[in-house]
């Protein structure tokens, strides 16, 4: 598994290409073993054209089963990026309409805080560098908690416990775009649909190899429809490889708003 990931990470063409080679590989291999037993056997096999109807109709199962996981890894990310964007603009209002010196060092720690959750979501999959990400998100909350502490106790009142409150939520919605980046499609299920379409060019040779001639060219395009739908599968679920990247639009569209003076979180869907 870690090293199809590997191959992924640097590749998803690459991974693509080796997926296809290997469908055809047991395709032909499941030819040459029907070739094999027609010619030992006078009678061809009445049940193999069930037997690989029911492994074809289990792999859509599974495709279907996992291309409805991935899209909702997909959306979880998306509605995670739109929720923080959002509490950091609301926070951001907050502290501006205090005002006065802390107000204004958390208005603008809120902004370089908003270009390190664009980097995050940006990150490619290095452990080294979404460590130091996150170690500068955290150092960035405790200072940030600091200057509100100073506020409240200050200004014990229900503005500065507003600011407290929208400052919580953009912590709280940090935490779960982080988890909903860590989400991963887990290897089992993804075994199992490399298994199943492995298996399934494998028997349709087969019942090709028992009943005919090789019919390279439809076995050949059958196998790259599902090289398709697999490699866009492990794109939708993976955060940070392939092209289906979330969109930091939401973030750019509150740095926008800080740039103005005002900010109006996007309300996106």
């Amino acid at each position: 598994m870690m090293t199809l990931a590997r191959i992924a990470v640097w590749s998803v063409v690459a991974f693509g290409a080796l997926l296809f080679v290997a469908q055809l590989a047991a395709h032909e291999v499941g030819f040459w073993a029907g070739r094999r037993y027609a010619l030992r056997s006078k009678a061809p096999g009445e049940g193999v054209g069930v037997l690989v109807g029911s492994v074809l109709a289990l792999l859509a199962f599974v495709l279907a089963l996992t291309l409805s996981f991935a899209s909702d890894r997909f959306n979880e990310r998306r509605s995670a990026t739109i929720a923080a964007a959002n509490a950091i603009g609301t926070a951001w209002l907050r502290a501006k309409a205090i005002g006065q010196a802390p107000g204004d060092q958390i208005a603008h720690l809120l902004e370089e805080y908003t270009t390190l959750r664009i980097s995050f979501v940006q990150a490619p999959p290095d452990q080294a560098v979404l460590d130091r990400i996150n170690d500068r998100t955290e150092a960035l909350q405790t200072a940030i908690w600091a200057q509100l502490s100073a506020i409240v106790q200050a200004q014990p009142n229900p503005v500065s416990a507003s600011l407290m409150a929208s400052l919580n939520e953009v912590f709280d919605a940090t935490t779960a775009e982080r988890m909903a980046f860590e989400i991963r499609m887990p290897p089992q299920i993804f075994w199992l649909l490399l298994g199943l379409s492995l298996l399934g060019m494998a028997v349709l040779g087969y019942q090709l190899g028992v009943r005919g001639p090789r019919i390279l060219v439809l076995a050949a395009l059958l196998s790259l429809t599902w090289t398709l739908v697999i490699v866009d599968i492990l794109d939708l679920a993976a955060a940070r490889i392939g092209n289906l990247r979330t969109s930091t639009a939401a973030y750019d569209y509150t740095l926008q708003g800080f740039g103005a003076g005002k900010v109006r979180p996007p309300q996106l869907q």
